[in-house]
């Protein structure tokens, strides 16, 4: 997920963290709708054994479409719950959002619509006698240009080129403290922290990440153990976290949210570099986003998240990554543009991915759609399907999601 300074005008209309004018309003909370204990009422993580337990059981309880719609993540336009959204989630039950603009509304603001989000919980499942799930609720709180919430209640954090020039520890006890102004805001999941390396002197040829100052700093072993501080301290303060851009975007040139054919020549299966993620995975990170890049030296033939060479055997092989995979984007960007709405999703899960991220409502529409007219007819896809639910269940097990 990569995004470009507000003064880049000729972009500002495409990028998804667009200042917002306007506080979000909270729309009406259902009467009667019961919300999940989540990390906003508590920073307690759940320990992983009941996690699985818990998981297993409910995914027992769904039906088809209510475990498709627990693969989407889909952005609140305008940051708000408006009607097309709302109704998109009772009908396709998807499972999650994300808070897509640039606000400076402030925590209680914020809270407000992450709210009546989790009103929707017992909506969501009525019909089919499946446990209450609650949403995971996302923003994209990394710092310096990219910080997505701010305005009262909200610290202002630095890039992370200045957050990596501090010791872990340091950086540890700062992001248990903005992770606390998150979960004050109903927000239980932050698109952070970027693992790309940089390489030092090609910051400025670098757009998704060096022109924004997103590293932590230019060798995999910085940006490794600050990427790893940051995710230890949200999560001491009860926040998800997810690395990203996996394998790297840190020697690309395009910014994928509006450039297609972005390529990366030099990484390799057994990159250096690669040891920056495998610090943040030692770190027990629940997230990993994987990049919409063609990386040439890994996989020729497909996109980084389309591909089971990166995802399998890379990031789950060699790597032992056992979390969620999360795609970047694959509603607005232009990378997928070429590619079908109904088919993104199928590749993707089909690649080994769990959790799709949709910036736009109708792609993931027509996402959710194909999904699960797949799995009526592919018994090897639905096995895929139902082993990417019980992992994105056994991560919103342990902010307390479940009504087990």
């Amino acid at each position: 997920m990569t995004i470009v300074p507000a003064r880049l005008a000729t972009l500002v209309a495409l990028t998804f963290l667009v200042a917002a004018c306007a506080s979000p309003t909270s729309p009406a909370v259902p009467s009667g709708a019961t919300l999940p204990t989540s990390p906003s009422s508590t920073a307690a993580i759940a320990p992983a054994s009941s996690a699985a337990t818990c998981a297993a059981r409910t995914l027992d309880t769904m039906n088809e479409g209510q475990r498709v719609g627990q693969l989407f993540l889909i952005g609140l336009n305008g940051d708000r719950l408006a009607a097309d959204e709302r109704a998109a989630i009772l009908t396709n039950h998807f499972g999650s959002v994300w808070f897509t603009e640039k606000s400076p509304a402030g925590v209680a603001a914020i809270r407000s619509v992450s709210d009546a989000v989790q009103a929707l919980t017992a909506d969501s499942a009525a019909g089919s006698g499946a446990a209450n799930v609650g949403f995971l609720i996302a923003a994209n709180q990394e710092g310096g240009l990219v910080q997505a919430l701010s305005g009262p209640g909200f610290s202002t954090i630095p890039s992370a080129l200045t957050q990596g020039a501090t010791s872990s520890a340091a950086l540890q006890a700062d992001a248990a403290r903005w992770g606390g102004e998150l979960r004050a805001a109903g927000i239980n999941l932050d698109f952070a922290p970027v693992t790309d390396v940089v390489p030092r002197g090609t910051e400025t040829r670098n757009q998704p990440i060096g022109v924004l100052q997103r590293e932590y700093g230019h060798d995999p072993a910085t940006v490794g153990s600050h990427a790893a501080a940051f995710v230890r301290g949200m999560t001491q303060a009860g926040i998800l976290t997810v690395a990203k851009h996996f394998p790297g975007l840190g020697r690309v040139a395009g910014n994928t949210d509006f450039a297609a054919g972005v390529v990366d020549n030099l990484t390799s299966s057994n990159d250096p570099n690669l040891a920056a993620f495998r610090s943040v995975i030692g770190a027990d990170v629940p997230s990993v986003m994987i990049a919409l890049a063609t990386y040439t030296r890994i996989d020729l033939h497909h996109l980084a998240a389309f591909s089971p060479v990166v995802i399998g055997t890379i990031l789950r092989g060699r790597l032992g990554f056992k979390g969620i995979v999360m795609s970047d984007d694959l509603g607005a960007t232009t990378a997928v543009a070429n590619v079908p709405p109904a088919t993104r999703g199928i590749e993707f899960i089909s690649a080994g991915g769990d959790m799709i991220i949709s910036k736009t409502l109708q792609p993931a529409v027509a996402m959710a759609i194909a999904i699960t007219a797949r799995t009526s007819t592919d018994p090897a896809f639905r096995a895929l399907v139902n082993e990417a639910v019980l992992r994105v269940l056994e991560m919103k097990q342990v902010v307390h999601l479940l009504s087990c």
